[in-house]
Parts: structure tokens; C-alpha cells; sequence
């Protein structure tokens, strides 16, 4: 059997040999550091055979995939903790995520964060025994013997094809795909991070079960880097931000629905003035449509039979009426009510849709999760010789956007969904490669997100990294061949026939209310000068002196289309500095006698200790660049 290793060398060795043979063959060191193995892109557990001639590479704690097992195992190790501690609990879901895992679990008794320390030595003391983690693969008849008191498990396995894989280590054994590391002794440095509540399977008509989060790394060092994250992240939280800065709020009256405060409507009104300017440039007509229409509309773009219970509906003269969840139908409708020409095409439609989407009242937080939002919306319609050109200009344009706000990101090729879609296969496979062919031809990668697609197409998905980490899902490029079928859209070729033009749908943002809880977060409330709600604060040093040269800045400013305040409180000035800081204001400005007299000002960037004093025309100068350039940073 021949083996390509990672730097291209070829390995021969006995056809049936596990991984870990193979680890050994190649250095008796590699063999102890090694976890799983990867054969022709697939991860598999190290004690499995190698299935023939191909790639083969070693998973060390190094490689990029070895973050998932290690949390995937602990998931599991955690879940072993909880069968010795609390007897009669049934297991649901234990994946990995993006910064460690979670498993969601049905118990009996109710648990609280003060059980974590006996959780966490549990599971620790179950480690230090280092079991292996062993494989089994089973029939279905194996399977619902060994889970028959789960009713969650049986329901899986009556999804799941055979053989059906379970994996045991000590006296737990749990369904799993795998892989796993080798053993429990693996697992050194992990923490119990939060509890949640979460429906079966996503489901609010199921049974609500509860979720333990928690992250385990290779280091302590990594682990504690990790926490201290964590702890900045709380401090960032765009709802404490939010009520400090004044950007937002959520009343009871209205759960899900988001108040913009002065402040909070400043930055909104900007970011969407940035993005109408943007788009504006890039060659967008822009509508707006209504958000309410008829249940028809919906039938005819297939929302109502698949997103119907996430909708908002009602009764206007005896006929159904749903509050619109997306923008497409409505911009099926503004194209269809003129003729067109090939000559006309592309056009590229842009509307910032409120839309309105029922979330069940437990996964309802801040302004990431709301049940009211407005999509930063566009509709693309084009030939088929024009889309590959459309996806690289969109390509171009999330990038552009993108690192103005500092957002690196990655993209995820979301393919068809195995159940709930509409159209042809051969449409859909077509489509994938399309948005596939576009990434590849402008120099960016991806990766394969199977099944994750809309029900109507394609996409891409974007994933903005933030400046603590963070992944999040915001941009989408959604190449839809199916509803421009539905609608019986068209458009007159060359030829003087009637045909069917491409329709791309993308959002940027995703939604204005979502990408502004990120950036709050991304930015620790402190925006660039080009975003934030207040550009500068005047603070006369004693109000009933400096007065009027304070007020005549202020005008000046503002004459200059700056967003200017004046903090004349009877606080001591070492206060309101303080205070101006607390507000995360990009400039404050001194005024004192010298300043009255030379007409200069003297200012403070936020979060710089040094005090410069300038001509008000040389700062006006200053931040104007600052704010056209859109820097990231204050100027110094």
C-alpha cells in the first residue's frame, strides 16, 4: 500500500494497517504524539485500518484539526461525569463548536454554575485513568438495545445508516460519528463555561433540554489565555455596551423588537447612509416594498410551506396576510412590473427591508438574535453570461467592506439541503459549481458547508472573525435559478425571445441590527470617527468663562458637518475627562484661557494619554481626514 505523506514522499506499507502503524513506520516519536489521521481529506480515529493507496497525514496537537477532537472528546468526558453524578439522565447532542463543545441533556434534577467545580473533578478524575476511547460499529438492532431508555438516541438511530458507530470508554457509551483521540488521558485542561437552555433539535415543539458549554485546550496556557478571553468578551457584551452608550434597549412590552436610542440611531442612520453610498457607486437602483402581503405570494415562493411557522400572519378581509420574513418575493415583484431587455441587464437592486421573523422567546439576545431586523438587502438579476462577473464584483465588494470595519473573514460553500428544497438537482449541482468556479477565479478558498444551502439555492457564506476571535455567519451570496421560475420572470435577448434571467440575492451585512451588536463588540463600543454617535466632546474648563468660545466651536463643527457635545456640568474637569473616555468619544478638546486667547484647541484622542494642542483649522483638518479615510485608528 502507498501512502503520499504531506510533503510529497511515499510510504509503502502492509495493506491492512491501522494508523497508528502507519505513525510508527514513519518515527516512534510521531506515533506517541499522534491523535487520529487523515486519509484523503478524512479524519479517522488511529487505531483504524487505512483503507488503501492515498494522502495520508498524522494528527498531532498541532494540526489545525486536532482543536475539534480534543473538544469533541471532552464533550463526551463531561457527558461520562454526568452519568456517574446524576443517575437516570438521558443524552441528546455533544458536538464541537468554533471555541470548544457543548452536550445537551435531559436531567433530573436541576442544575446550576455552583455544580461545575463537582463536575469539572469528576470529569477530571475519570481522565486520569486514561481509557482508551474505543469504536464499535454495530447494527441498528445493537444500537436500540444499547439506548433503549433514550428516546432521544433511538430517534437518531432510526435516521442513521448502517453500520452505525458507538464509542465507549470505561462504563459510558455514546452514538457517535467520531473520530475521536485516543483516550481519555489526552484531556488535561478544560472548563465548564455557562448553561443554557435548548430545544430538541432546535425544535420549540420539543422538549426543552439542558445545555452545558464548556472548552478544553492541549495547554494550560492556551486554556488560560482562553479564560481571560472570556472575561473581555463580558466586558465588551453589546448589551451592557448598549445601555452605557446609550445605543439601545429591549422592553418587555416588546421582546425581540430592538429601541434605537439617540446615540443608537446615529450610528444606524450612518451605516446605512455608508451603505447607500457604497452601493450607489457600485451601480445599485435602490426600492423598497411592503411588509405585508398576501399568503398567494408567499404559496408562489414556496416561504409559505417552508418558513411558514417562523412567520407572522393575520387576517385582512377575510384573506391570510404574512408579515414578510425575507425581501425576495418583493423584489420578484418589483422587477416583473416592467419589461426588459438584455440591454437593461444586470440590474442590481438594492432595499434595506424591515423583516420580521418569530424566534422562540429563549433564543432571543440583545441584537443578535431579535425577532425584527432590517436586512441590508440587494437583488442581482443578470444573464448567464454575466454572472460569473456579477459573483467576483460581489467578491470584491464584501472584501472592500469588509476590511474598512477590520473583519477578516473566511467562506463556506452552503450546498442543497437533503430535505427541504425546491427545484432540479442538476439546477442545484450547477449552481455549486458556479459559486465555486467565481471563489476560485478570484484567488479565494473555501470550504464545503454540505446541505446548508437556502431551500431555493447556493450559497456563500461569509464568516467575519472579529478582534477577539469570534466567528460569525453576516454576508451571503445566494445564486437562486428557481424562483425566477416560479415568478415567471423574464427578460428579451437578442434574438426578441423571452428568457429567464439569474437571480443572485446578497446581503452584506446580513442584517443592520446584528452587524451592529458585532462591531459594538468588535470595536469595545469604541467606533471609529467616522461611526461613532458623538465625534467630539468640548469640555470648558470653567463654563462660565470659556462659554462662548466653547459655543463658538461647537457652531464651527457643526457648520462642518461634524457630530459635536458640550459637557458644561459643574463637575471637576478630571471627572468629565474621565466620563468623555467612559463614553469611548473619539476626541475631547480642552478649553481653557490659553485656547480663548491663541483661538486653538486641545485634544485628547480616546485612549491616548498625550494632550496636543492645535489650531482649530489644523484639528478640523485632522479629523476630517480621519473620517473620509475611515481609519481605524485616531489620529495622533
Amino acid at each position: 500500500m502507498k501512502l503520499i505523506l504531506p510533503d510529497g514522499k511515499v510510504l509503502e506499507v502492509a495493506d491492512g494497517i491501522r494508523g497508528r502503524d502507519a505513525a510508527k513506520a514513519i518515527a516512534i516519536s510521531l506515533e506517541k504524539k499522534a491523535l487520529a489521521f487523515s486519509f484523503e481529506g478524512d479524519l479517522m480515529d488511529l487505531d483504524a485500518v487505512i483503507p488503501g493507496d492515498g494522502h495520508f497525514a498524522i494528527i498531532t496537537d498541532k494540526s489545525p484539526e486536532a482543536k475539534d477532537l480534543l473538544n469533541h472528546s471532552t464533550s463526551h468526558l463531561l457527558a461520562q461525569a454526568i452519568q456517574h453524578l446524576y443517575p437516570g439522565v438521558l443524552f441528546g447532542f455533544g458536538p464541537s463548536i468554533e471555541d470548544g463543545f457543548y452536550y445537551d441533556m435531559d436531567l433530573p434534577v436541576t442544575l446550576s454554575e455552583e455544580d461545575f467545580p463537582k463536575i469539572e473533578a469528576e470529569m477530571a478524575k475519570i481522565a486520569s485513568k486514561n481509557e482508551p476511547i474505543v469504536r464499535k460499529d454495530i447494527t441498528r438492532e445493537q444500537a436500540a438495545e444499547i439506548f433503549k431508555g433514550n428516546p432521544y438516541k433511538l430517534e437518531l438511530i432510526k435516521e442513521i445508516k448502517e453500520p452505525i458507530s458507538v464509542y465507549v470508554q470505561g462504563d459510558f457509551t455514546d452514538l457517535c460519528h467520531g473520530p475521536h483521540i485516543p483516550s481519555v488521558g489526552f484531556i488535561k485542561h478544560f472548563k465548564l463555561l455557562s448553561l443554557a437552555g435548548a430545544y430538541w433539535r432546535g425544535d420549540s415543539k420539543n422538549k426543552q433540554l439542558v445545555r452545558i458549554y464548556g472548552t478544553s485546550f492541549y495547554s494550560a496556557e492556551d486554556l488560560t489565555k482562553y479564560l481571560a478571553n472570556v472575561e473581555e468578551r463580558k466586558k465588551r457584551d453589546h448589551r451592557k455596551l448598549g445601555r452605557e452608550l446609550g445605543l439601545f434597549m429591549i422592553s418587555d412590552y416588546g421582546p425581540g423588537f430592538p429601541f434605537w436610542l439617540p446615540n443608537g440611531l446615529v450610528l444606524r442612520k450612518t451605516l446605512e447612509n455608508f451603505w447607500y453610498d457604497i452601493h450607489t457607486k457600485e451601480g445599485y437602483v435602490f426600492v423598497q416594498t411592503p411588509i405585508m402581503l398576501s399568503r398567494e405570494l408567499w404559496e408562489v415562493s414556496g416561504h409559505w410551506f417552508n418558513y411558514k411557522e417562523n412567520m407572522y400572519t393575520s387576517t385582512i378581509d377575510e384573506k391570510e396576510f404574512a408579515i414578510k420574513p425575507m425581501n425576495c418575493p418583493g423584489g420578484m415583484l418589483v422587477y416583473k412590473n416592467s419589461l426588459h431587455s438584455y440591454k437593461d441587464l444586470p440590474i442590481r437592486m438594492g432595499e434595506l427591508g424591515l423583516v420580521h421573523r418569530h424566534e422562540a422567546s429563549g433564543a432571543l439576545s440583545g441584537l443578535f438574535r431579535v425577532r425584527t431586523f432590517t436586512q441590508d438587502d440587494a437583488h442581482v438579476f443578470c444573464t448567464r453570461e454575466q454572472l460569473n462577473g456579477e459573483i467576483i464584483r460581489l467578491l470584491k465588494l464584501f472584501d472592500k467592506i469588509y476590511s474598512i470595519f477590520g473583519l477578516d473573514y473566511h467562506i463556506e460553500l452552503s450546498t442543497r439541503p437533503e430535505k427541504k428544497y425546491i427545484g432540479d438537482i442538476a439546477v442545484w449541482d450547477e449552481s455549486e459549481k458556479i459559486l465555486a468556479e467565481a471563489c476560485s477565479q478570484s484567488g479565494r478558498t473555501f470550504k464545503v458547508n454540505p446541505g446548508d444551502g437556502a431551500f431555493y439555492g447556493p450559497k456563500l457564506d461569509f464568516k467575519l472573525r472579529d478582534s477577539m476571535g469570534r466567528i460569525w455567519q453576516c454576508g451571503t451570496i445566494q445564486l437562486d435559478m428557481n424562483l425566477p421560475e416560479r415568478f415567471d420572470l423574464s427578460y428579451i435577448d437578442q434574438n426578441n425571445e423571452k428568457v429567464r434571467p439569474i437571480m443572485l440575492h446578497r446581503a452584506i451585512f446580513g442584517s443592520i441590527e446584528r452587524f451592529i451588536g458585532i462591531i459594538t463588540e468588535h470595536f469595545a463600543g469604541a467606533f471609529p470617527t467616522w461611526l461613532a454617535p458623538v465625534q467630539i466632546q468640548l469640555l470648558p474648563v470653567n463654563p462660565s468663562i470659556h462659554e462662548a468660545y466653547t459655543e463658538e466651536l461647537k457652531d464651527f463643527f457643526q457648520d462642518n458637518s461634524l457630530r459635536v457635545h458640550i459637557d458644561d456640568s459643574e463637575e471637576k474637569l478630571g471627572y468629565r475627562l474621565r466620563n468623555s473616555q467612559m463614553m469611548k468619544i473619539p476626541y475631547t478638546l480642552v478649553i481653557g484661557d490659553n485656547e480663548v486667547k491663541d483661538g486653538t484647541v486641545t485634544y485628547r484622542a480616546f485612549g491616548q494619554k498625550d494632550q496636543i494642542t492645535v489650531s482649530k483649522d489644523e484639528f478640523l483638518k485632522l479629523i476630517q481626514a480621519d473620517i473620509k479615510e475611515k481609519r481605524l485608528q485616531k489620529a495622533e
